[in-house]
């Protein structure tokens, strides 16, 4: 953790205010004076002016949500249908990543910042599935472009995933996240997107979980989705 993190989660300053203490030279780690970016690990020593600082053990949370349409993915509590005033969690807890206001189904929320940094620095690696209905038949021609890629915002979409599952609905597999790709994807061939559900982030499933409604991961998906992004959890 970065030292500013840890005196202001101790309450003793803000970490614009951690940051001028520590140049001040009021700030020691472990019997030595500290430095403006200085990391401090677990059982590590920090005293401001001599006082010892100590920061409450904190229990990460891993929620999964079956988020509505209409709901907005921002912890902006000035924002009508904000997902935090949805899940209604006792302590602070943010989104990874987003799911646009018109679409449905998984997101993940956390209290856990260094697990967010690392989803998202991944974002091109691990796979999020979807459901999406359309408006026209989808044809031969249709699943193949979106297959191959699609020219939007700039550039082409990569390769990904596409099975037919109905006359108007198909399931689709990315491993990346432009803003609303896959909606730009279909209008950009013709077509228009009346439903998208997502059903998977990497190995995190949607499953039964109510609309509206939230869980905690699994030990087994918290193993195995740390495990995919070679992460350790940190507690303090």
């Amino acid at each position: 953790m970065r030292l500013n993190k840890f005196i202001s989660e101790s309450g003793k300053a803000s970490r614009r205010g951690a940051d001028k203490l520590i140049e001040e030279g009021r700030v020691f780690v472990n019997g030595k004076r500290a430095k403006v970016g200085s990391q401090v690990e677990p059982g590590d020593e920090v005293k401001v002016d001599g006082n010892q600082l100590f920061i409450a053990p904190r229990s990460n949370v891993y929620i999964a949500l079956n988020k509505p349409v209409g709901i907005t993915s921002t912890t902006e509590k000035n924002v009508k249908g904000n997902i935090v005033d949805l899940v209604n969690y006792p302590s602070r807890i943010f989104h990874i990543g987003r799911l646009d206001k018109d679409s449905e189904g998984l997101i993940l929320l956390t209290n856990d910042g260094d697990i967010v940094n690392e989803i998202l620095r991944s974002e091109g690696e691990h796979e999020k599935e979807y459901v999406v209905s359309v408006d026209k038949p989808i044809t031969p021609e249709f699943l193949k472009q979106m297959s191959e890629g699609v020219k939007i915002l700039g550039t082409t979409t990569l390769p990904c995933q596409v099975e037919q599952l109905s006359k108007f609905d198909f399931n689709i597999i990315l491993t990346q996240g432009l803003n609303r790709q896959i909606r730009r994807m279909c209008e950009e061939l013709g077509y228009n997107v009346y439903r998208l559900q997502r059903l998977r982030i990497m190995n995190v499933e949607l499953g039964n979980l109510p609309m509206g409604q939230w869980r905690y991961l699994s030990k087994k998906e918290k193993a195995k989705l740390f495990d995919s992004l070679d992460y350790e959890e940190k507690e303090w």
